[in-house]
């Protein structure tokens, strides 16, 4: 039996059994190593995801595997060796085997074109408020000059913008390492411009920008109102499409808003593709947690990793909390826990994209009230005796709350409730707490219902 097709069919059906996110994050670096008497080995490349997809989808992989193998299998999950799972994952010559002698020489590059290597489309989190963002960027990528030019991006801070531009040149780059690429912010387009006016080499910035057969500009807004750099700016883009290249610009807003933008060329910008990328879901802040902790050389036990997604709602500032839980554990030697994040949220300060608590205490009737008006559902319906899901549920979801947030006794939380017993308590916070890992409707209602209680 061919192990890597057999896997890769695996691989195709689960893509298409969870979401795009969850595929990348759990399954985008699996191995089937073996499948000998019945017995299946898939390897992982570190405990964090063996232990995610073993404990949330271990029924799911078994079915798709039987059924791609005809045979009833067991399954055994095993971390493999560091240096395995370079050989094995299906990840771009950078990471084969054949192009490891020239890894240093493509960094090498990288860093001179001042593009991000780390910033590739195989750790890019994808989910419906970036999808289409992400189509377009691999499309570009694989068709460079001819898919969609320009391609222009636009959105808030941390939404991935930039580490989609630099997918494209790291991928352009591992294809043809002599590739003339220009990187840079729209205010160091002024700059330079006015630099070389001032030390008359006009030409040698028009060669370097001129010839580029991939020109990327960051927050392209900067240059509206800016004369003599639209004036630059025009003759540059129309000279890179004249010559095949490709360009791709990233702002702030759309180029109908960009204010003191040159009707010229915002006819330009609006003459390739527009996507427009919304902050991120909480499915998709879960995954960018995932992934950032991986990197980080973390192990974040899940559900660690949906409160950091519940309370950190900008990209960025996930990156930079995990920098510093990082620091925290000893640089990862020692093990992280909720109680642990859950202190240094509480440590972070005023730190944009967290959703701060408020210095007065919130009790379990605030969470109840709250549960209550985001449910439309009457406070004392919560404490009744009916039963229907459609009660039921919110009130774990109080339940939930009360344990996760305030960290009430199971007696406390019972008695807010009606009189519930203790064992009624504990089987609604272990629902909820299993349900987030695979309903995105609850898990915006409970970030939703935080939001109430804490970013007042």
């Amino acid at each position: 039996m061919d192990l890597n097709k057999t896997w890769k069919a695996v691989l195709a059906e689960l893509e298409l059994s969870v979401s795009k996110a969850t595929f990348q994050t759990h399954f985008g670096q699996t191995s089937l190593i073996s499948l000998e008497n019945g017995v299946a080995t898939i390897g992982f490349p570190n405990p964090l995801m063996r232990g995610l997809v073993e404990n949330r989808y271990y029924s799911l992989v078994k079915s798709v595997l039987d059924h791609n193998t005809k045979q009833n299998t067991s399954l055994v999950f095993i971390v493999m060796p560091k240096k395995q799972v370079l050989l094995d994952r299906d990840a771009g010559p950078l990471f084969s085997q054949e192009n490891q002698n020239s890894g240093n020489q493509t960094l090498d590059i990288l860093r001179r074109l001042h593009v991000r290597p780390e910033s590739t489309f195989d750790n890019f989190a994808v989910s419906t408020t970036n999808q289409m963002a992400y189509a377009a960027a691999t499309a570009v990528a694989k068709n460079i000059g001819s898919a969609y030019n320009p391609l222009f991006f636009y959105g808030g801070v941390g939404v991935g913008k930039t580490h989609l531009m630099h997918a494209v040149a790291n991928t352009l780059i591992l294809k043809k390492h002599n590739a003339k690429i220009v990187y840079c912010m729209g205010e160091e387009f002024l700059n330079e411009i006015v630099e070389a006016i001032q030390t008359k080499t006009s030409a040698q910035f028009k060669k370097k920008y001129r010839s580029a057969e991939l020109l990327m500009v960051d927050d392209v807004q900067f240059i509206a109102g800016k004369q003599t750099a639209q004036e630059e700016f025009f003759h540059t883009f129309n000279a890179v499409l004249r010559e095949g290249g490709q360009v791709i610009l990233t702002s702030d807003r759309p180029p109908g808003e960009i204010s003191k933008l040159e009707d010229r060329l915002r006819s330009r910008f609006e003459g390739g593709l527009i996507v427009d990328i919304s902050p991120p879901n909480f499915e998709l802040r879960v995954a960018i947690v995932n992934i950032k902790s991986l990197a980080a050389g973390l192990t974040i036990p899940s559900d660690a990793s949906q409160m950091i997604a519940a309370n950190i709602t900008d990209t960025r500032a996930i990156e930079g909390f995990i920098k510093k839980l990082r620091a925290a554990t000893n640089d990862g030697k020692e093990a992280i826990t909720i109680d642990l994040v859950t202190t240094t949220v509480g440590t972070k300060g005023k730190t944009a994209g967290i959703i701060q608590k408020p210095t007065k205490r919130v009790s379990g009737t605030d969470v109840l009230e709250a549960v209550g008006s985001y449910f439309d559902i009457k406070t004392a319906t919560l404490k009744g005796t009916k039963r229907d899901r459609p009660i039921a549920r919110p009130r774990q979801v109080v339940m939930y709350l009360c344990k996760t947030e305030l960290g009430l006794t199971l007696e406390d939380i019972g008695g807010l409730l009606g009189g519930r017993d203790h064992t009624t308590v504990i089987h609604g916070v272990d629902t909820i707490t299993t349900e987030l890992s695979t309903n995105q409707q609850l898990r915006e209602a409970v970030s939703g219902i935080k939001i109430r209680l804490w970013a007042q």
